[in-house]
């Protein structure tokens, strides 16, 4: 696992720096403390920073052909290199090193960019090829590992975080309102846009190639089409699910360091457990964290199936200094970033760290297999398509705006008048329903609408492309290619790699996706039941029932509680500061009313003042530090301020 970055001259005579490529790989040194590789030649600069996993002493990259005339950075895994690297050099193809980077050159010299359709694993990667003039990157199919680039100022910059671009191209700070409304919609940012104006993310499934000052970005794989393929029983689906996740689990195990697992005691994670204890020969090392508030305390479950498989727990209950913990991932997250899940998912990867340098999780499952709420709730709402649209949308435009603020279920109403696409990106979408009662956004803000769109409009464009049928079906598409990729997988790599920690997520391995896709929906949802299949799965393999049949709460914290204590000062100062708001996003009455009701125990707007706050907090603790290229300034001090209240 690494950092990569670089960056390529558009111009022929154009030159690049040595010291230039070390300051972008700098920015990301906590990807990869182990080492620093940078390759510079004829106006192309390619930077890593090094985790070792595999290949301890001979994976040094760069790497490069036997002419030296193709060389690659590379950040991930690839699972199936053994094989590959067997018919290379059958094809004869002369290796230097035993890594997993150098299978993927000889694989370009014999099928160009085509290579990554032969790759199993997580990966993002820069390869120049000389001979050719042409830069190739790619990201891996389901976007685990992430990559960035710009086109500016007569060069190609690349990183696998923005911090590097803006390392050595700063007057690039320049924001994006339409990303930033899609963050105030949905907590993160889709791709490929980023909140940076000059700035892309490369989609998952996507290569990008570069050459005489062109880029062309194309797609490689997508999601196959869902419900093709129908078993003839339970049992038939049971054993190919069991063989083709275990085979997944296995081939995730391979590693020169040491290995572990993160588990919250939910069926994803325990099912990974499951099989990493039967596939290895030593006890697996677990990790998993609680919380002293009884009500978001799932250290119980793990704990019990980490008894059931024998592993090598490590609990870890805390109470976190949240103040710190907000200053310092606000001063290292590129972009706002909602989910406030990010802080267990960093405390449970710092715990990790300090035992193994890989652990596997069971990230995936709940987009795969419809483990979501909303995807039932969605499906019971369906008896609400019987009334005619006519009469809803009159309900809309004359009934709703006139029914009272505090009527209990009054938004409900007003999601299921909506035909059904409509009302679930409405019910994912935090702000068009808190704009019906509360026009939080300012004038001019709300202007980028008129301008860029509508945010949702990204959601159905995925419903439109969705190779799908059935809404479940559309539904589990569209947030596989927006939720699962700019939340949880941007969460799990952003978090883990701030610790130096390597995640390996078998459930989202592409081939098991390919066949858990073709599963007909009534596999994942049937009468109500959530993830119906994985669950009987993970009870054959031995899961406790008690850890699996019990209400979700995904990566759990006591937002709520910490909201209206540890950080209540810190919002007070923060957000109705005037630096805040006379930034122009905000309605700054609405900013007022918004925190009234909550801590006056009318409304509770966690989750609204938290994305807020996270909001005003990138602004200070990493923008204005790029803006003004000060990298070595001290961020924001929320312990000193919040200290300071009288």
């Amino acid at each position: 696992m690494c950092g990569i970055a670089g960056v390529v001259q558009t111009h022929p005579d154009g030159s690049v720096d040595h010291a230039t490529v070390h300051r972008m790989c700098e920015a990301v040194v906590h990807r990869g403390p182990d080492d620093e590789g940078i390759f510079v030649k004829a106006g192309v600069g390619l930077g890593m920073r090094r985790l070792s996993i595999i290949d301890l002493a001979g994976g040094h990259q760069p790497v490069f052909n036997e002419d030296k005339t193709i060389w690659i950075v590379f950040n991930g895994e690839i699972y199936n290199f053994p094989e590959l690297r067997t018919e290379l050099e059958k094809r004869g193809h002369r290796f230097y090193t035993h890594t997993d980077t150098e299978v993927i050159v000889h694989l370009y010299e014999d099928m160009g960019a085509d290579c990554v359709k032969k790759l199993r694993g997580m990966f993002a990667f820069a390869l120049y090829d000389e001979r050719r003039g042409k830069l190739l990157m790619a990201r891996d199919r389901l976007g685990k590992k992430p990559l960035h680039y710009a086109l500016a100022g007569g060069r190609l910059l690349f990183g696998s975080e923005i911090k590097s671009i803006l390392a050595v191209a700063p007057e690039l700070a320049s924001v994006n309102n339409e990303a930033l409304l899609q963050y105030m919609y949905f907590g993160y940012i889709p791709d490929p846009l980023t909140s940076f104006l000059a700035i892309q993310k490369l989609p998952p499934g996507h290569l990008l190639e570069f050459a005489a000052g062109q880029v062309q970005v194309r797609q490689y794989w997508d999601l196959p089409e869902y419900g093709t393929h129908q078993p003839r029983s339970e049992e038939e689906c049971l054993e190919e699910l069991e063989w083709r996740l275990a085979e997944a689990v296995r081939i995730r195990l391979i590693s020169d360091v040491p290995l572990g697992a993160l588990l919250s005691g939910g069926t994803d994670s325990s099912t990974v457990v499951a099989l990493m204890a039967r596939a290895s020969s030593k006890p697996v090392k677990t990790f998993s964290i609680g919380f002293t508030h009884d009500d978001f305390n799932e250290a119980h479950y793990a704990r019990i199936v980490a008894k059931r498989f024998g592993t090598e727990h490590h609990e870890l209950v805390l109470e976190p200094n949240v103040l710190e913990t907000v200053e310092t991932l606000t001063s290292s997250i590129e972009e706002p970033f909602g989910d406030s899940s990010m802080l267990p998912t960093y405390y449970v990867s710092c715990m990790a760290r300090k035992h193994v340098t890989v652990a596997l999780s069971g990230d995936g499952g709940d987009e795969i297999f419809a483990g979501y709420d909303r995807y039932a709730i969605n499906l019971r709402r369906q008896a609400f398509e019987r009334i005619p649209r006519w009469a809803w949308r009159l309900y809309r435009e004359r009934v709703y705006p006139h029914l009272p603020q505090d009527m209990h279920g009054r938004k409900f109403s007003y999601n299921v008048s909506l035909p059904w696409r409509e009302r679930y990106v409405d019910s994912i979408s935090f702000l068009p329903s808190f704009e019906r009662d509360m026009p939080l956004l300012s004038n001019e803000f709300r202007e980028t609408l008129r301008t860029d769109g509508n945010p949702e409009n990204v959601m159905y464009r995925y419903f439109d492309e969705a190779p799908a049928k059935d809404p479940i079906s559309q539904m589990l598409y569209v947030d596989t290619k927006t939720y699962m990729v700019a939340d949880i997988l941007t969460k799990v790599d952003r978090m883990s790699m701030a610790t130096s920690l390597e995640v390996r997520v078998p459930l989202l391995d592409h081939l098991f996706v390919e066949w858990a896709t073709g599963l007909p929906v009534e596999w994942k949802l049937r009468g109500g039941q959530q993830k119906y299949i994985l669950r009987k799965l993970a009870e054959r393999v031995g899961v406790p029932r008690e850890a699996l049949y019990r209400p979700k709460q995904g990566f759990a914290m006591p937002l709520v509680h910490w909201i209206r204590n540890e950080l209540k000062d810190l919002i007070m100062t923060v957000l109705l500061e005037p630096r805040t708001l006379q930034r122009g996003y905000f309605n700054p009455a609405a900013v007022r009313r918004l925190l009234d009701e909550h801590f006056r125990g009318r409304r509770d707007h966690s989750h609204e003042i938290w994305r807020l706050l996270i909001f005003e907090l990138w602004h200070r603790n990493f923008l204005e530090r790029i803006r003004t290229t000060e990298w070595g300034a001290e961020p924001y001090s929320v312990t000193s301020t919040a200290g300071n209240l009288g």
